[in-house]
């Protein structure tokens, strides 16, 4: 598995984000079932947000992501950075192998 951080950039008024943000958690709630997803949450300020996630592939990930209502919508963007974790605490080690 590669792991990435997921950045959601926000392009449609807060408004509209507000109203779209129950149904966008539902969704991630998809991810992590699926062991795909380890946190999530709104950056401060309120412009997008971040996802800590595993996936085989950016396409995969990708993939996964133009589902979410906010892409669905047009309200967000997204920005996938791969890493390599190599410290960790020890309560991830699970997740990350």
């Amino acid at each position: 598995m590669r792991h990435f951080i997921v950045e959601i950039i926000y392009k449609a008024p807060i408004e509209k984000i507000e109203e779209l943000t129950p149904i966008h958690r539902e969704f991630l709630q998809t991810g992590y079932k699926a062991g795909m997803l380890l946190v999530s949450g709104p950056k401060v300020p309120r412009t997008g947000g971040i996802v800590i996630a595993k996936a085989k592939s950016m396409e995969e990930l990708a993939e996964f992501f133009k589902n979410d209502p906010y892409a669905v919508n047009y309200a967000a963007d997204y920005s996938f950075i791969e890493f390599n974790p190599k410290s960790h605490q020890k309560i991830l080690k699970d997740w990350l192998e």
